[in-house]
């Protein structure tokens, strides 16, 4: 059950109206790595927990944080769209300040939303959940989670340097720092269940069906041997259970595929037209 509490998680409240920036801060709203995203990603991370525990609280308590954050940033886009320019196109020809602006601006805020937020990013691409990861193994949701929150404090922390408004400045350091303990919480939570599990996930999966030979070989597939002086190319593995090995021209297991014809009805190339072409001759030989 959630209860809703109408003061707001931190302040929401810009300057002055922007409706350029009000488009900008539907990313980390409805975009892939937003607040809707990682919402929804650890409130079904947590439904899916089978059994109860410290693992499925932290992921509906974030969860739940992460719907004030929702909050927010909405309430913070429709005060910056208040008072948003309200002129015919042909006034907006004549002013090349006001044709900027609304160059800018999402014209849905104003013909779909009724100068309010969206589900949906800076583009008015709208939020799908294909964005969210629940897998029910909890380490690789975990990791997610952390890329998640990376990605999301980067695209912040970049929209932080694009605007001058103090309002909008001091809700985004508000985010910013919750990214901060969010990223620390996710990888605190990594590091517990990867000493309880090792690395490699999913732990339950038997390791005498898994080609062991190749399990820790390093494949160099560009030019050069930059890539042999990483830890990932020699020593021990990092799961602690092999030694890694390096392979500058690696070479193919399998063998060249060779398919056997489709039947008359798919009406595919016929096989003796494509044997014609293996003796045409190549126009660029001379």
């Amino acid at each position: 059950m959630f209860y809703h509490v109408k003061e707001l998680q931190y302040h929401a409240k810009p300057e002055r109206p922007d409706p350029v920036f009000a488009r900008k801060l539907q990313e980390i709203l409805g975009g892939q790595f937003g607040e809707i995203s990682v919402a929804l990603q650890y409130l079904f991370q947590g439904w899916n927990t089978r059994g109860d525990g410290k693992y499925r609280d932290m992921l509906m308590d974030i969860g739940t944080e992460e719907l004030a954050h929702i909050e927010m940033l909405a309430t913070m886009i429709a005060r910056l769209l208040d008072g948003a320019p309200d002129v015919e196109l042909d006034e907006a020809a004549k002013n090349p300040f006001v044709a900027a602006i609304l160059g800018g601006s999402n014209p849905q805020h104003s013909i779909v939303s009724g100068l309010g937020a969206m589900p949906a990013d800076a583009n008015g691409n709208k939020w799908t959940a294909d964005y969210i990861i629940a897998s029910g193994n909890l380490l690789a949701d975990f990791r997610a989670n952390l890329n998640s929150e990376s990605q999301g404090r980067l695209q912040a922390v970049r929209l932080y340097e694009q605007t001058d408004d103090r309002g909008v400045k001091d809700m985004l350091s508000w985010l910013i720092a919750r990214d901060t303990m969010h990223q620390n919480q996710w990888y605190a939570a990594c590091l517990e269940l990867e000493a309880k599990e090792n690395i490699v996930v999913p732990s339950t999966f038997p390791r005498e069906l898994e080609k062991q030979e190749v399990a820790y070989t390093f494949y160099n597939n560009s030019a050069g041997t930059k890539s042999a002086k990483g830890r990932w190319a020699h020593g021990p593995s990092i799961d602690g259970l092999g030694q890694f090995n390096y392979f500058e021209n690696p070479v193919p297991f399998g063998e060249k595929p060779k398919l056997n014809p489709a039947p008359p009805y798919i009406h595919d190339t016929p096989p003796a037209a494509l044997r014609k072409s293996d003796d045409m001759p190549d126009p660029d030989m001379k």
